[in-house]
């Protein structure tokens, strides 16, 4: 074998094994933004399952303050109870939760609102909301839970 054959073998398989490791590298690169990608998913569906049950809880905290008797109003314990649903609401922002906007008058929008009632007598070309039943949470833009709301017409 002559040593140009040689040189040319060498380069050969220099040539083979450069490809081998850039392949290995690209595999190597595709599955850790893979394994990121899945990470990320199961973080964000454990975000929203956990919040998910932790919504009736708050519910249930937030129709126990509009239903303070009110010669209990001003009991310095009732007062925490009120901060402590303050606390949730600012822990559940930190989370990337936030309320969708269901009051009185807002424009209805199907893809954040459920219609549980609709005041069929009402005369208008806007479908509004009348008043909010139960309030609907979105998790980094993306509804969780949709606002069951009461629609009329205006």
């Amino acid at each position: 074998m002559t040593k140009a054959k040689k040189i040319d073998k060498k380069d050969e398989k220099i040539a083979e094994l450069t490809a081998d490791l850039q392949r290995l590298r690209a595999d190597f690169e595709n599955y850790r933004k893979q394994a990121e990608r899945e990470r990320d998913g199961a973080r964000k569906a454990g975000a929203e399952r956990a919040t998910l049950e932790l919504l009736p809880v708050i519910d249930n905290v937030e129709r126990a303050i509009a239903h303070i008797p009110e010669d209990i109003s001003d009991h310095p314990w009732v007062k925490g109870i009120g901060g402590l649903i303050k606390q949730l609401d600012k822990t559940l922002a930190g989370l990337g939760v936030s309320r969708i906007n269901s009051k009185s008058g807002a424009v209805f929008n199907p893809d954040l609102h459920q219609a549980v009632q609709f005041d069929e007598e009402a005369e208008g070309e806007k479908e509004v909301i009348e008043s909010e039943l139960q309030p609907g949470y979105m998790l980094n833009d993306r509804v969780i839970r949709h606002a069951m709301v009461r629609v009329t017409r205006k």
